[in-house]
């Protein structure tokens, strides 16, 4: 089998495939880690190896989001938990995640849940939300 075969090409091929995976879910994890600093796709991208039009393509194609909106629900998700302790105020929540301001926490809670912070935490968390 030499390596122009069409044999050889298609085991190249699908060890790239699977490689694909591994680096989205290692990029996810980052995300994960990180998210309560400011982030960026190509932040990401460098630490992953890759490029960040190929990591927006496959990070999309894998998740089935894109790295903006996927960011935004990681740092939703952290600041959800935080709003059941009643002794955090709302803007330290919304900075202690990530967000860079109090509007586009607002914005971006508002549209993933239904309801702003204030009025989830008023609900005691007992509202169920969107995502």
């Amino acid at each position: 089998m030499t390596k122009d075969s069409p044999d050889h090409f298609s085991k190249t091929e699908h060890k790239e495939k699977r490689v694909e995976p591994v680096k989205i879910w290692n990029a996810q994890k980052y995300i994960a880690e990180n998210s309560d600093e400011k982030i960026s796709l190509t932040d990401v991208a460098r630490a992953m190896g890759m490029s960040a039009t190929h990591l927006s393509e496959k990070f999309k194609e894998v998740t089935g989001m894109n790295f903006v909106r996927y960011v935004a629900r990681a740092r939703f998700e952290k600041a959800r938990t935080l709003l059941h302790d009643v002794d955090l105020r709302i803007t330290e929540i919304a900075f202690a995640v990530g967000f860079q301001s109090l509007s586009q926490f607002n914005r971006v809670f508002k549209k993933l849940c239904g309801q702003s912070p204030t009025e989830y935490r008023t609900a005691n968390g007992k509202h169920k939300c969107r995502v």
